[in-house]
């Protein structure tokens, strides 16, 4: 099947042509059960499979180590907001966040409602287009962990670093560049992330959660926000969003069969590589981004004449370059390049970049 678009969306994103070809051929009827998977009971073996199927291959893209919980949950990333400061506080008053954007405030104005939290350091002063070095961070000794938003979908910022912290816990928020390379599990006490960028569609949230800071709930928790709940009931205390998560298992699969995050990692820095590099030598087109801190994930542009923004949306879509409006709050274009954009996308994108100039600039 011909590509009918490049989807260059932020979020719900592209998903890989050949998952939905295969969520199409068993969409009726998966594996001759007769059933749709969107028909299934969550607690039926015909589910439970795919279930299972998801999490071991998941486990095998990211390495994780067997004293972590796989969390297949609802709620997205917003959920996880509160639920992070109400499981993972273990009767402490505390939190340290670092504040590296609007996704990161998010967490931080959150978290307030439950934590006297801290906030270590802030790129607001750069307008966001840093990450502050570690070396400046205000620690609290008395924190129960820290929280970092790992790529900025909004402006573009992302770390390719880890922090180390000795002993605190470290929760990140992976929404935007989860299987976009190989990371260390065993660095952090909890990843978690909305699955609709780079996982699979709207309504899934995946958590990866270090077992020994389960079981110690901050008082009134409700239990839908107990990740010991989950973590003892496989996922499936509750009806679970069934088909997102069968989908997300079809996407592990096809990672799979592109070589794993190893060969993501290639694919995805090349693709990143070669738009920033069309960005930077053109007079016309700007990234405000500080080079060190670049997104692989999202790219967001300017022009040098704003009049021209519009055209430039207008006649990218004319030819098949969709949704690379930028954010309301920084304005001009993003291109996202989420491991379901083909390399194909980009040059397609770059070309007609090259070819915008030459008519306007």
């Amino acid at each position: 099947m011909k590509q009918p678009v490049f989807n260059f969306s932020p979020g719900p994103a592209v998903l890989p042509h050949a998952v939905l070809e295969q969520a199409k051929a068993e969409l009726l009827d998966w594996h001759g059960s007769g059933m749709s998977v969107m028909e299934m009971s969550h607690r039926g073996r015909e589910f439970m499979s795919i279930a299972a199927q998801a999490e071991a291959d998941l486990r095998t893209l990211m390495q994780i180590p067997q004293n972590y919980k796989v969390l297949f949950l609802q709620g997205g990333a917003h959920s996880q907001f509160a639920m992070i400061p109400m499981n993972l506080a273990r009767g402490k008053s505390q939190a340290d966040y670092l504040d590296t954007g609007d996704w990161s405030l998010k967490a931080i104005e959150e978290g307030r409602r439950y934590l006297d939290l801290n906030v270590v350091a802030s790129s607001a002063a750069s307008h966001y287009t840093t990450i502050p070095p570690l070396a400046t961070w205000q620690l609290n000794p008395a924190a129960a962990y820290l929280h970092y938003t790992s790529n900025e979908t909004i402006r573009g910022v992302e770390f390719d670093w880890i922090p180390e912290l000795g002993d605190l816990p470290l929760v990140v928020d992976m929404s935007s560049d989860i299987l976009s390379r190989p990371i260390e599990v065993s660095r952090f006490g909890l990843i978690y992330a909305g699955a609709q960028k780079n996982i699979g569609p709207a309504g899934l949230t995946i958590v990866i959660v270090r077992e020994d800071l389960l079981g110690q709930v901050m008082e009134g928790t409700p239990s839908m926000f107990n990740y010991q709940l989950y973590a003892e009931t496989e996922s499936m205390y509750n009806t679970p969003p069934t088909y997102a998560w069968y989908l997300a298992g079809l996407v592990f699969q096809w990672l799979l069969q592109q070589g794993g995050l190893e060969a993501m990692a290639q694919i995805n820095q090349r693709k990143a590589s070669k738009l920033y590099a069309a960005i930077d030598q053109s007079d016309f087109y700007h990234n405000p981004v500080d080079p060190d801190c670049r997104s692989w994930m999202n790219l967001p542009f300017t022009l040098a004449n704003p009049k021209l923004e519009q055209r430039f949306l207008d006649e990218a879509a004319q030819v098949g370059l969709v949704t690379l409006k930028g954010h309301r709050l920084v304005g001009g274009m993003r291109a996202s390049l989420y491991n379901a954009m083909p390399e194909e996308g980009v040059d397609a994108l770059i070309a007609f970049m090259r070819d915008f100039e030459a008519k306007h600039g």
